[in-house]
């Protein structure tokens, strides 16, 4: 199993609709087996500036993570789709082991 993760700001848009909604339609599209949009409290990219969106008249871009997990084969298929049609925001990918119960 592979879990990918995708770092973008929540208000980044790709063709006229949030960027967020693109790739979990996506995703879904693609029979992924489960993904997760999570809106960060604080953080910084490359260029070393922090973003606090949840201060009293912050202008920054919340920034959001996207995560899935499933099998390597399927989320490097998406994540090649993804990076087709978008090459912004920042994938990462590690392995994973599933626990069950």
């Amino acid at each position: 199993m592979l879990q990918a993760q995708i770092f973008i700001d929540r208000d980044d848009l790709f063709q006229g609709q949030p960027l967020y909604d693109f790739i979990m339609k996506l995703l879904l599209q693609n029979n992924v087996k489960g993904a997760t949009a999570y809106r960060g409290v604080m953080g910084f990219g490359k260029n070393q500036q922090l973003k606090r969106p949840n201060e009293i008249f912050s202008f920054d871009d919340p920034p959001l993570m996207i995560t899935f997990i499933d099998e390597n084969n399927i989320v490097q298929d998406v994540l090649r789709k993804l990076r087709a049609t978008y090459s912004g925001g920042l994938i990462i990918t590690h392995p994973v082991d599933i626990f069950d119960a």
